[in-house]
């Protein structure tokens, strides 16, 4: 499964089993290169630190991490997003082990399901007027649906809550500007955020990078990137 990256880690966030597509996303030839080694050995600086540390906060305190939304760099630079879980694995006796871990790159949206054209036309909405405040009672209307009818729509069709649709689009957006040489203030504001803190935030929890950190990684030859 070229779009799955599948992983198991023990109880001191190491390696133990890997499918073949994070070995190529890393740049190796065999899984043997990675068994036994952290994220943050075999990953670049900035990323393979923040992934060790989701580890070790996963494997402290046994909490779910699930349906992430995160940007990933693949080969050539080029971006994408993804959905990734983890979860602590536990013994007979209740005690964390270790973990597993997944993250699927985002298919497709399916044309064929009956609400289609109601949440493409929520898509297309968020994405022509993600620089504005768009409200989840404004994103009902357009589709004619109730607020549960949209969320559960939104994820059969695109993977998304619209939440995570509305981050999609400004963070995609944000990640373009930053090739340019606006000040991080005004692209935030052309994404959507009057706040530069939060923007920060947003952009930070979405891809591990600070906005100024991402620019800085465009000038340089970057490792692809899955935790």
């Amino acid at each position: 499964m070229p779009g799955v990256v599948f992983f198991i880690k023990d109880e001191a966030a190491r390696y133990v089993m890997l499918n073949q597509t994070l070995v190529q996303r890393l740049g190796y030839r065999h899984k043997a290169e990675l068994l036994g080694r952290r994220a943050e050995e075999v990953f670049p600086d900035r990323f393979g630190a923040l992934y060790t540390a989701q580890d070790h906060q996963v494997l402290a305190s046994g909490t779910q991490l699930e349906d992430q939304l995160e940007l990933h760099l693949y080969p050539g630079r080029q971006a994408g997003w993804c959905l990734t879980h983890k979860l602590a694995l536990r013994d007979a006796h209740g005690r964390i082990i270790g973990m597993a871990g997944v993250s699927c790159d985002l298919p497709s949206a399916h044309s064929n399901h009956p609400a289609y054209r109601k949440v493409a036309a929520v898509d297309a909405h968020i994405r022509q007027h993600y620089a504005q405040p768009i409200s989840l009672g404004e994103l009902t209307a357009i589709a004619g649906l109730s607020v549960a009818q949209l969320e559960r729509h939104c994820k059969r069709i695109f993977q998304l809550s619209p939440r995570q649709m509305i981050h999609k689009a400004r963070l995609g957006a944000a990640t373009q500007l930053l090739g340019q040489d606006l000040p991080i203030t005004e692209i935030a504001l052309r994404c959507g955020y009057t706040d530069h803190s939060a923007f920060s935030r947003q952009f930070k929890a979405h891809t591990g990078l600070s906005p100024s950190q991402y620019r800085d990684s465009l000038g340089t030859r970057t490792q692809p990137t899955a935790p």
